[in-house]
């Protein structure tokens, strides 16, 4: 009895001679009366199936023969070195269908489609998105996401952080007030989430060192290649932490990422060609700092419009990494710069201990961090001259009066490092179903 197998199997092993059965999904065909050759594929690779009339009899050939590209199948069959693409091949002895596809509704996504894309993703292609994530190209590219993923959980585990979650309903801002989603809630006004960090400064004190992996949730109209009304957040936070310690967790988890990727998915950046050396040079160089100051100096040397005091946005942030080859670290914005909850600088209180990190090749911000107000005082201060009702954030508050301690932590968005990692031209390529301010469906 043949026994089931992934195709990536056969691709590794040594085969040759056994008799194997695989189930997939047809990929491409082609063929004559006699003899039909058909690519199977599945979530692990490729395969060319050779079916020989002779072979699997005439209702079995004449079957498969009429089959569209992504029935689903179980065939049967001799395994045999080839010349051909991937060194393996299969004499196919036995084939069923499983699941046919309609002739009147033929899989739409074809070569010709994704190329009319130019490199981006077509409304057709998100409009009929659970079909598009059957392409190689998806594929990989969900392949890289589980990866880093699973990479960020294995880094903070690894340095002893407890994983903790909070809710995605909440009575106040994180961010800007304007980014907020707001839903009803039994006759009172909630919002979306746009971050876990107060709900974590509030567990901070029980658990020292904690983090998440969590969906975040900004209201924003903006369709840049780097943003999405939902997306994934990475955040930790740290007691006793200083902003240097917090930005040295950051360059840890960025640079885990990328020696990760090179180890675990070198087949899938090669398909995406991807330059394997620009990766290993992230995982493996140490990330320059760079203060807001002499940031703002050199934008308005490359003749930039830029006031001191003002953040820097996409556009600003991607002039200033074009001269970068590897992550920049830019610390000390301006106190009026950045929301209450980051911690003025002792020895100059018109900047506040804070810290972004820049990706380069044009992407920009992927961690946002710094350290803490953590004092009654300061923090009131902060928000009273910010204009911050203080009501919604009294639990907020309320934590500072039992034991507050210097602390900090960051925020770093997945799908940002996904798409600059995997050299995506969107955002939107890396996410099975994405969310931005024109799309909610399918």
């Amino acid at each position: 009895m043949a026994k089931n197998y992934w195709i990536g199997d056969i691709h590794k092993g040594n085969f040759d001679g056994q008799e194997v059965e695989l189930k997939g999904w047809i990929y491409r065909t082609r063929g004559s009366n006699k003899i039909h050759f058909l690519v199977l594929r599945d979530s692990t690779g490729v395969i060319q199936c050779v079916i020989k009339r002779d072979s699997v009899g005439d209702e079995s050939f004449d079957l498969i023969k009429s089959s569209l590209i992504e029935s689903s199948i179980i065939l049967k069959g001799l395994v045999e070195v080839t010349d051909r693409e991937h060194g393996y091949e299969i004499q196919v002895n036995n084939i069923e269908i499983i699941g046919a596809v309609n002739p009147d509704r033929p899989f739409p996504i074809t070569e010709s489609a994704m190329l009319e894309a130019e490199g981006g993703e077509s409304e057709f292609l998100l409009d009929n998105r659970h079909l598009y994530l059957r392409t190689s190209r998806m594929t990989t590219m969900l392949k890289i996401r589980s990866t880093i993923f699973g990479t960020i959980h294995s880094y903070f585990r690894n340095q002893d952080f407890i994983e903790y979650q909070a809710p995605n309903f909440v009575a106040g801002a994180v961010e800007g007030g304007s980014t907020l989603f707001e839903v009803p809630y039994f006759g009172k006004k909630a919002y979306l989430t746009q971050s876990w960090q107060l709900y974590a400064e509030a567990a901070m004190p029980a658990l020292e060192r904690l983090y998440t992996i969590a969906p975040s949730f900004r209201a924003e109209k903006s369709r840049t290649r780097r943003h999405l009304t939902e997306f994934w957040h990475a955040e930790m936070e740290v007691a006793w932490a200083s902003n240097e310690e917090i930005m040295k967790y950051g360059e840890g988890v960025v640079r885990a990422t990328a020696k990760n990727l090179l180890e675990e998915r070198e087949v899938e950046l090669n398909d995406l060609g991807r330059d394997l050396e620009l990766i290993a040079r992230y995982a493996d160089s140490k990330y320059p700092i760079m203060r807001y100051d002499e940031a703002v100096e050199i934008l308005q040397g490359k003749g930039i419009d830029i006031d001191w005091g003002q953040d820097l946005d996409y556009s600003k942030e991607k002039i200033l990494t074009a001269d970068f080859d590897v992550p920049h670290f830019l610390t000390h914005y301006p106190r009026i710069a950045k929301p209450f909850y980051h911690r003025p600088d002792p020895e100059d209180p018109k900047y506040v201990l804070c810290h972004d990190l820049l990706a380069p090749e044009g992407y920009g911000e992927i961690i946002g961090g710094g350290e803490r107000t953590w004092s009654e005082e300061e923090i009131l201060e902060r928000i009273d001259e910010e204009g911050t009702p203080r009501e919604p954030y009294e639990f907020y508050i309320d934590t500072r009066r039992y034991g507050g301690v210097p602390h900090g932590g960051f925020g770093l968005g997945v799908d940002r490092v996904c798409a600059w990692l995997a050299g995506a031209d969107h955002i939107r390529e890396v996410i099975p179903f994405p969310r931005d301010s024109r799309r909610v469906t399918p």
